[in-house]
C-alpha cells in the first residue's frame, strides 16, 4: 500500500513539472512581448507591368531605370517636356506644341501672350497621353511631379557616386535606408547631346509657374542639385514613379 501511495505522489510530482515546462516554453504566435500584433513591413521592391520600383518610404516609388533603360545607370532616352518619343532634332521647331517657336504654344499655356492667336488651356500638369513615363511603360507608371521632385530632394541623402563606371547620385531614404542611382546623362540640345558625365537632367510632369514655355526639372553636377525651370524643348531623361 506505501508503494502505491509512493508511486502516485511520484506521477502527481511528474505531471506538475511537465504543466510548468509547457508554461515557460516560448510560442512564436506571431505576438510580440507586448502581446500586439507584429507588424511585417511591406516589400521595398517590386515590379508594376515588367518595370521595376524602389521603395523609398516617400509619397511614390520610384523605378530603378529611365525610360528607355536597362539598367539603373544606363542613360536612355531623352524627351522633350510633353512628347513620347526620342528624336533627332531638339528645339522649338520641331516640338510637337508650338507652332514654331516659344509664343506659339498651342497646349499647356497659361498666358494668352504665349500662345498661338492668344491660345490657353490653363493646364499644368501633362495629360497622361502626354506622359513619357505613362506612354512608353504602361500600367500605373507616370512621370513625377515637380512636388514629388522636391520630396526625393529634401527626403533623401545624395552622394555622387559612380556605378559600373557611370557618374551620378545615389539617393538614399532618410526613412527607410533604400536607395536609387540617377545617371549624369546630360541633355540633348538640336541634334547635340550635351554634358553627359557631369551634368544630369529629369523632366517633372509640372508646367512652369513663370512662363508657360518652361517646365519644372530637376538637374545636378557633383557640386549641386536644383530645382530649375527649363525651356520645353529641351530633350531630358524620364524616371518614372508609380503610386
Amino acid at each position: 500500500m506505501k508503494h502505491l501511495k509512493l508511486f502516485a505522489a511520484l506521477c502527481c510530482a511528474a505531471a506538475l513539472l511537465a504543466a510548468c515546462d509547457q508554461k515557460n516554453e516560448p510560442v512564436n504566435d506571431g505576438q510580440n512581448d507586448n502581446n500586439s500584433p507584429v507588424e511585417n513591413p511591406g516589400p521595398t521592391t517590386g515590379t508594376e507591368n515588367g518595370h521595376e520600383y524602389v521603395d523609398l518610404g516617400l509619397s511614390v516609388k520610384w523605378a530603378t531605370c529611365n525610360v528607355g533603360a536597362t539598367a539603373p545607370e544606363a542613360y536612355g532616352d531623352y524627351f522633350a517636356w510633353g512628347e513620347t518619343e526620342p528624336k533627332d532634332d531638339y528645339s522649338w521647331a520641331t516640338y510637337k506644341y508650338a507652332n514654331g517657336d516659344y509664343d506659339k504654344l498651342t497646349k499647356y499655356c497659361n498666358n494668352s501672350y504665349y500662345g498661338k492667336d492668344g491660345f490657353t488651356d490653363g493646364k499644368t500638369v501633362l495629360d497622361l497621353e502626354d506622359d513619357a513615363a505613362s506612354v512608353n511603360w504602361g500600367g500605373a507608371w507616370r512621370m513625377p511631379t515637380d512636388g514629388e521632385w522636391t520630396e526625393l530632394r529634401e527626403q533623401c541623402d545624395w552622394t555622387w557616386t559612380t556605378l559600373n563606371g557611370v557618374n551620378g547620385y545615389e539617393v538614399k531614404s532618410k526613412t527607410n535606408g533604400n536607395s536609387i542611382f540617377l545617371p549624369a546623362a546630360g541633355f540633348r540640345y538640336s541634334g547635340h547631346l550635351i554634358d553627359a558625365g557631369g551634368y544630369g537632367y529629369f523632366w517633372s510632369s509640372s508646367l512652369g509657374t513663370g512662363y508657360p514655355f518652361d517646365a519644372w526639372s530637376v538637374g545636378f553636377n557633383s557640386d549641386y542639385v536644383n530645382r530649375n525651370g527649363n525651356n520645353r524643348y529641351y530633350g531630358r531623361s524620364v524616371r518614372p514613379v508609380v503610386p
